[in-house]
Order: C-alpha cells, then structure tokens, then sequence
C-alpha cells in the first residue's frame, strides 16, 4: 500500500526551518515518555506491535515508549502538518520509503545512532533506498513481495509438475497456467484492478528500471525490460489462461475465486498470507510456489515499512535505542509473521525462518525478500500522481486490448513528462 505525496517547496521550507522539539516528548522526575506513531491496522500485527512495545517498557522504566495508532490514509499529510508545527513524534513508522525521504531533513541519521551490526544487517538494497547524502533516515523493518499462492489438489489432479527450489521462470509460471485452464477452471485468478506495484517489483527481476535520473531531470524509461511483465500477462489474459472478472478486481476480490476451485492459482502480495491462512475453507490445500525469477534475477523492489527518528526529540538517544530493540531478529520475525511479510535484515529472516518451522508457504516468501533492489522512484516526489493517473489506467487499458505495447510505452513516458515538468 503506498501514500500519496504532497509536498511542495513552501511546505520543505517550513520543515527545514521548525526548530521546536517533539512536545509528544515529555520527561518527569528523570523518566522520559516517547511517543512512536504507527499506522498498522491488521489485528496480528497491532497485537504484535503492543507486545513488542510491552516488553520495551517492562525492561526499560526510564524510558517509556507511549503507542499511538494513526491512520494509514493522508499520513503524509499528518506528517506534514506535524512536522511544520513541531509537534512530529520521536519515533515514525511509513509505509515505505517513499513517504519517509521528503522529511529526511527533520530526522536523526541512525547509521550514528544504532550499533554497527544492526546497521550491516540491513539488506543493501533496503539500506540504500534509505540513504539520503550518506544519512541513513530509517530503518526497514518490514518488505512485502509478490508470490504465487496454488490450489495443490488442482495443480496435482492437471498431473503437472509441481516447481520446486527458490525460485520459478516466468516460462513455468505461464505454462502451469495453461495446463490448469481447463473444464471451467482458470489456471490463474489475479487481482489487476491496480497493477502498477505488481508490475514494477516483478519487473525487476527482468531488469527494469522505470526511470533514470533525479528531481526535475529524472526521465521515464519504458522499453522492452520494462514490457516484459505486462506483456506476459496479456498474453495469459488472451489465451484465456486468466480469469477475465478477476482482472477487474483487487487481490482480495479475486479470493473467493481461488477458494472455490475456480482457479488454480493467484498472484498477491505475501502479506495475503495471513488472510488465506485463516479464511480457506476446511480441506482446502494450498501453497505458495517458488518466487517468480526473471531474466536477470528473481529479486523485487525494497519499498520497506520503515521506523525513523524525529531529530528534534528530547531524548534522540532513548528513541534510537528503541528502534534497536524493534530491530533485534526475534522481534522482526514476530512483526513479519504478523503482518506476512519478510524482514529486510539477514537475522531477521533467519529468524523468521526459525519461527515459521516449515510453515505452510513461508520458506517460499522468505526466499522471496532476498536481495532487494532500490528502485529509482523512490526518491521522485511525482512517482506517486505518474502512477495513479498515467500508469495504473494505461496498464488497465493494455490488458483490455485497447492500445499497443508501443502506445503503452508512450503513454507512460509522454505521461511522465507532463507530470514532472
């Protein structure tokens, strides 16, 4: 899930300019109270963030750390004002990196703030799209991926053979979705009502870069990488491999579809997890197949959930070490398990590894969350507006069969243009 952007240059400046310190920040008779800021609205995860904050307040009567949910829409724009009227909290969880570097200015560089070693645990594609001027303004502490979840008695009763390892070609991918389209059953449902995340992470593993450059001279770049994963698709959708309905629908729409046996298989973010593994009807026998790999790799995009420090707190210091404690391996896993998604650090995964034990689907997400690649887009303050009203419409448009892979092509660097200048 990403936030729209916001920002504009008089916003930046008062931003820069706010010197007044975290008023969520209050110290009485030595002990200090911290306030962290966080968006999750899943159960397990809220549930998971409590215990996690329980435990840090237990071990820690000094510094106490007070929990507050915020909501997860217009939280760029809760930021903005916060920051601008100096009342931002110490401690900031964002949904991805995105949404945390227009404020990089107002927030402490943990890379001199926390140990060395929790540093160089940090994937370094994570860590990279976290760097602003050698300043590291955020911690990852959560990766969503993009995996394919199986009806097993399907896959098994078509005779085909059931990929195995880390990692699958996009080339079994589509045949396994042929040869399960039959006797009314789709070999694929997949969610594509808003496909532009999908495309861009799975694009990677094909080389795609989207865009070069930075700022106003950043340019959009839509070529033969960056059609890969759009292509295949349509051609899925025109061999009838895809369930048409489901095109139109969200990931979570097209559930039901899968749960009926209607389809063999469906593509959703790994946190879909949690929700397959709780709602599938009694009997029903799924997995989660090897990460989808492309030409070049099967990595995805390092657009992690992130924890930052407001630099203007009382007590800079207690809120690092805070994040510390949230970045320990075990506390990781736990979040991630919460929220099926992988830790964006090796201890983390491996961790996580050790609670999932086998698992039903998990080895294949955490296979999923290694070496992530920061995506140019990341820092273009336009991404988010190119997105909503230039690609998502032009993929939708592809996929129907109303323009051309060309006309796409233009579509998407014509619109990009426009935007940024």
């Amino acid at each position: 899930m990403k936030l729209r952007h916001t920002m504009v240059a008089t916003t930046v400046a008062l931003l820069a300019l706010s010197g007044c310190s975290s008023p969520s920040t209050s110290s009485e008779g030595g002990k200090t109270t911290l306030t962290y800021q966080y968006f999750n609205n899943q159960p397990a995860a809220i549930a998971a963030t409590k215990a996690l904050v329980d435990d840090w307040n237990k071990a820690n009567p000094d510094v106490q750390v007070n929990l507050v949910q915020a909501p997860a829409d217009n939280l760029q724009d809760k930021l903005t004002t916060q920051f601008s009227g100096g009342v931002a909290p110490d401690i900031i969880q964002t949904i991805s990196p995105s949404d945390i570097l227009p404020f990089a200015g107002n927030l402490a560089d943990l890379s001199k703030l926390l140990p060395a070693e929790t540093v160089n645990d940090i994937d370094a594609g994570a860590k990279d799209a976290l760097t602003v001027d050698g300043k590291l303004i955020a911690t990852p502490t959560e990766q969503q991926t993009y995996v394919v979840f199986a009806n097993k008695k399907l896959l098994e009763q078509d005779g085909v053979q059931m990929p195995t390892g880390d990692t699958m070609t996009w080339d079994t991918f589509q045949k396994l979705a042929k040869d399960t389209t039959k006797g009314g059953v789709h070999g694929l449902t997949w969610g594509l009502k808003s496909p532009t995340s999908a495309f861009a992470y799975l694009g990677t593993g094909f080389g795609a870069k989207y865009f070069t450059g930075e700022g106003n001279d950043a340019k959009a770049v839509f070529g033969d990488d960056e059609l890969q994963v759009p292509e295949r698709v349509q051609s899925m959708i025109k061999s009838g491999y895809v369930d048409p309905t489901g095109v139109t629908q969200s990931s979570s729409d097209v559930l039901a579809t899968f749960y009926g046996g209607k389809a063999a298989m469906t593509v959703a973010g790994s946190y879909q997890i949690a929700n397959i593994d709780s709602e599938v009807p009694a009997g029903f026998e799924w997995t989660v197949l090897p990460a989808l790999e492309g030409s070049q790799s099967a990595s995805q995009l390092a657009a992690p959930i992130t924890l930052s420090v407001n630099a203007k707190s009382k007590n800079v210091k207690g809120a690092a070490e805070f994040v510390n404690f949230y970045m320990k391996a075990d506390n990781l896993a736990k979040i991630n398990l919460a929220d099926g998604q992988v830790p964006p650090t090796k201890s983390g995964l491996d961790a996580l590894s050790k609670l999932t034990n086998g698992k039903n689907g998990w080895a294949q997400i955490i296979a999923s969350g290694k070496n992530l690649v920061n995506p140019s887009f990341n820092s273009l303050k336009k991404y988010n507006s190119w997105k909503t009203t230039i690609a998502t419409p032009g993929y939708q448009q592809y996929l129907a069969g109303q323009i051309s892979s060309d006309q796409l092509s233009k579509q998407m660097v014509d619109g990009w243009t426009g935007i940024n200048h």
